[in-house]
């Protein structure tokens, strides 16, 4: 009997074991932030107006999301145009280690198998990933025949994929799925063809039409069509894009939980042209059609951040917001006429090695972590956030893995920490690049240019060009890039010419 009542009180302590195991695996589990990153496209970082007091276009959601987290003013991406960027981001590397271009129709991934994502690292920790929109990094697409289409589109001959000239039997590979993501919903890019939902690997519909850029039965609100030829969805609607992704959007964080973590990669389309506001938008900011469209952008930040609230899921859930690069050369029109600057004080758009190509919006919400209304002047850049999201993760990271990329976790914890990184690398194209160290900024041409500024603006904004081989401004004092400080400091560019070298000997692949 003595024997039986001992068992019996052992089984309990081993049952009371096993109770408290599994509490502190449910706790652990429940208590793993949920990560959404939200990603626009071509998004100035004067759109904001928590940026920029002058702005024409009312942001209430992005300017709640700064005054719940931090906001950070002197944050960039990688490079000045879309695919390299996203890359970058996902993978804590430099683009410019693998390629500068974007990918364009029917390109080919531009990762490698050996590449480790966000969606990786938080995947080996039970993080569910999805990504839902913008994908325009590549697949591996199964290519049947040489382009066999023709078409005259803007005074240049082009040839372009027929739906024909494709093998559509198969699953298409090389996406997000092969990534770290489980779960897939996009259109790949909006203005690229294939123009078709792909749901993880496989199209709802197969793309049996052709896009003809120079017949398309809808108009855009400002600018021109942005679309490549290609193959389409009989009917395909662009103006249906941006809220079939934002409902898609939603309708995954309603189908989470508190006791599972997930990652959410929400790859926005806008407010990247083409300019096509949905009609409940249009007149609701004072900058034209692009800012109706940055004011939709705004409402799809505010439908995600609604959910993650409905859910209950809000107070553990971590939110970064940025943008891909700076804006479209709309904008320089669109100054001149409405005195709205997407650009900020900020000078040159996409594609510039100037500040503008590349100083991007950056807000993160994290609840019970991150100071609200905090304010961070510390140099941050894309490449960082996976080391971020690892730390806070738990996750070692192997020494090849994310190779540029910097935790900035202290940062978020603590707003009193002025700095971060002291070197970070522009870029777009391969010849001109930028380096920034501390408050020194280096371009090794004599202008960071590639968006060409028209004169109008160039002399509403009292620019001047430079004329010396290379260029050196001080951003603490000159974050306009108007005062050229290298015949001042010849000691200062041989320095920062060394150390730009050094960064480009650690791996550069020209291809």
């Amino acid at each position: 009997m003595k024997n039986y009542l001992l068992k019996r009180h052992e089984f309990g302590m081993v049952l009371i074991g096993l109770l408290f195991v599994m509490f502190q695996i449910t706790h652990a589990q429940k208590t793993k932030p949920n990560i959404v990153i939200i990603y626009a496209d071509d998004m100035g970082y004067g759109d904001l107006k928590c940026q920029n007091p002058n702005s024409k276009i009312p942001t209430p959601n992005l300017d709640k999301l700064a005054s719940e987290g931090m906001r950070f003013t002197d944050a960039h991406s990688s490079s000045g145009i879309c695919s390299p960027s996203r890359l970058a981001l996902l993978t804590g590397m430099y683009h410019w280690r693998r390629q500068h271009k974007i990918v364009n129709s029917f390109g080919a991934s531009m990762f490698k198998d050996s590449d480790v994502t966000i969606a990786n690292v938080l995947k080996s920790k039970g993080y569910k990933t999805a990504a839902i929109g913008k994908w325009h990094l590549g697949w591996d697409w199964q290519i049947k025949s040489k382009p066999s289409g023709k078409i005259v589109q803007r005074g240049k001959k082009k040839t372009f994929y027929k739906p024909e000239d494709i093998d559509w039997s198969n699953p298409v590979k090389g996406g997000p799925l092969d990534r770290g993501f489980d779960y897939y919903f996009g259109d790949g890019t909006i203005n690229f063809p294939p123009y078709a939902w792909i749901e993880n690997e496989n199209f709802i519909e197969l793309p049996k039409e052709i896009m003809n850029p120079n017949g398309i039965a809808f108009k855009t609100k400002e600018g021109s069509w942005e679309f490549r030829p290609g193959p389409k969805v009989k009917g395909w609607n662009p103006y249906e894009v941006l809220p079939t992704l934002t409902k898609k959007s939603v309708a995954y964080i309603e189908n989470q939980n508190e006791t599972e973590p997930f990652f959410l990669y929400m790859a926005l389309p806008s407010p990247h042209a083409p300019i096509i506001p949905n009609d409940e938008f249009i007149g609701k900011s004072e900058a034209g059609a692009y800012g109706d469209f940055m004011f939709q952008t705004d409402w799809v930040v505010g439908q995600i951040l609604k959910a993650l609230r409905s859910k209950g899921l809000d107070k553990n859930t971590i939110v970064v917001f940025s943008s891909d690069n700076g804006p479209e050369k709309y904008a320089f029109a669109r100054a001149e006429k409405y005195n709205h600057f997407s650009m900020g004080d900020f000078r040159g758009l996409k594609r510039d090695v100037w500040e503008g190509g590349h100083h991007v919006p950056f807000i993160v919400k994290w609840p019970n972590q991150v100071a609200k209304g905090s304010v961070s002047n510390a140099l941050v850049s894309q490449v960082d956030i996976l080391s971020t999201v690892a730390e806070i993760a738990n996750v070692h990271l192997e020494k090849q893995v994310a190779p540029d990329s910097k935790s900035f976790l202290s940062i978020l914890k603590d707003k009193n920490i002025k700095e971060h990184r002291k070197v970070v690398v522009h870029n777009t194209f391969k010849d001109v690049w930028g380096l920034r160290d501390g408050k020194w900024l280096y371009i090794n041409k004599k202008t960071g240019e590639h968006s060409k500024m028209p004169d109008s603006f160039k002399k509403m904004r009292g620019y001047s060009d430079f004329e010396t081989d290379c260029l050196l401004f001080d951003m603490d004092k000159d974050p306009e890039q108007r005062v050229n400080l290298s015949n001042t400091y010849p000691e200062k560019i041989v320095k920062m010419q060394a150390l730009l070298q050094k960064e480009l000997d650690k791996g550069y692949l020209d291809n």
